[in-house]
């Protein structure tokens, strides 16, 4: 009893020196955002995008030298495969399918912010539990206006009828704008049909093969403010995303 009791205890204290380790990696962050002005900015806005926002929300990345799209990662990274994505999380691990053969552009974007780290000690920032079941992720800022330096479209692999299966993996964007999206994504938990606006559908590059309880257990704990769309009440931060 006392090994075992030692054990969990343990285990305890990596979890919280894991944690511990995480916010202080978020703290650096906004501090950098901070000081490069960004905050503000994206406070500012939050409350817009919360009001106006469709199901994909708001990727408002804008390019610091004022180009439209610098450095999009090439379609071709993609590499016209399948690729096995693992996303650990404070809640469980998640893994994940892309398709580089539907979604190249979708794919090679996320592969390559992958690779960099860029997901790494963000969370999860929107949740919808009424008509439209989705848990939105991907913001550095945590605000839903945050992304990379660039955005890409247009639109691929949006499916005809509107729907999107349980454990569809999709990009958000702009209202209207084919062109805006950077690294923000959304998680289906429960089949939803989501409306095509003036632009169209939004871009499926993926599904979550392992791990969706995980993200109905977020679900189930509701927003903040106990409305349909909101911020999870459960704090969810992406510890590391590796794509092989």
């Amino acid at each position: 009893m006392a090994t075992s009791k030692s054990a969990r205890d343990a285990a305890a204290r990596k979890r919280a020196a894991k944690e511990a380790a995480v916010a202080r990696r978020r703290a650096a962050r906004r501090r950098r955002r901070m000081l490069l002005g960004i905050g503000l900015a994206g406070a500012a806005v939050a409350v817009m995008v919360w009001v106006f926002a469709a199901v994909g929300g708001s990727d408002n990345a804008a390019s610091p030298s004022g180009e439209e799209n610098p450095a999009v990662p090439a379609p071709s990274l993609a590499q016209s495969r399948l690729w096995d994505v693992t996303m650990e999380t404070n809640m469980g691990t998640l893994e994940m399918s892309l398709d580089g053969v539907d979604a190249p552009q979708a794919v090679a974007s996320f592969v390559s912010l992958a690779d960099q780290g860029f997901f790494d000690a963000t969370d999860c920032h929107r949740l919808t539990t009424s008509g439209i079941f989705v848990v939105q992720c991907g913001d550095p800022t945590g605000t839903g206006t945050g992304g990379p330096p660039y955005r890409f479209g247009p639109i691929e692999n949006a499916p005809s009828d509107n729907l999107y299966p349980a454990g569809t993996l999709a990009m958000a964007r702009q209202p209207g704008d084919a062109s805006s999206m950077g690294s923000q994504f959304f998680i289906v938990y429960e089949d939803s049909t989501i409306p095509s606006d003036g632009a169209g559908g939004y871009t499926v590059f993926g599904t979550v093969t392992q791990g969706l309880d995980i993200v109905r257990s977020i679900a189930n704990g509701g927003t903040i403010t106990g409305d349909a769309d909101g911020r999870p009440a459960l704090s969810v931060i992406i510890t590391k995303v590796t794509a092989s």
